[in-house]
């Protein structure tokens, strides 16, 4: 009987060899799974955001042609004349298609809007840059009365000559 319970105590106390290295392969397998789904749920948060909707639309330019042409307001040695040529930026479709509609009231207003500068007031960069702020303001106004939308994003002058 002694021979019987030294036999049966050796196989008890200790694990087999093949267990442990089962229970090894286990926890590392867990620990890849657990490695593997904090990557997915980190990098799928950002890889998962749409990439369009971070980015604005396209720009749409609206070209007010011909140019405008006025007389300047204003003694009469210095330039007597301007020359704009002007586009209109929109990323709204809707908005690109008012703009076409409305082309002839907002040549209007913008053809009064020109004619009323002086030759000293859009001689430097600040000077034009106020009168294309007043002008984008002026086409908001319009497309805002007429559509209940201000329309253009901004307004470009591409071409500005005096004389």
């Amino acid at each position: 009987m002694a021979a019987a319970a030294d036999t049966a105590k050796p196989e008890t106390a200790a694990p087999k060899k093949g267990s442990r290295k089962l229970l090894v392969i286990a926890a590392v397998a867990v620990a890849v799974a657990i490695a593997a789904g904090a990557a997915w749920f980190l990098f799928a948060r950002g890889a998962g955001a749409d990439p369009a909707a971070a980015l604005p639309a396209p720009a749409q330019y609206f070209p007010l042609n011909p140019p405008f042409v006025v007389n300047l307001s204003g003694p009469a040695n210095g330039p007597r004349y301007l020359q704009v040529e002007v586009q209109l930026m929109t990323r709204d479709p809707v908005a690109f298609a008012a703009l076409e509609q409305h082309a002839p009231a907002i040549r209007a207003h913008l053809l009064m809007l020109f004619s009323q500068q002086t030759s000293a007031g859009i001689a430097d960069r600040a000077g034009r840059e106020r009168l294309q702020a007043a002008a984008l303001a002026e086409v908001q106004q319009l497309l805002e009365a007429e559509t209940g939308r201000p329309g253009a994003d901004a307004l470009l002058f591409t071409s500005f000559v005096t004389q």
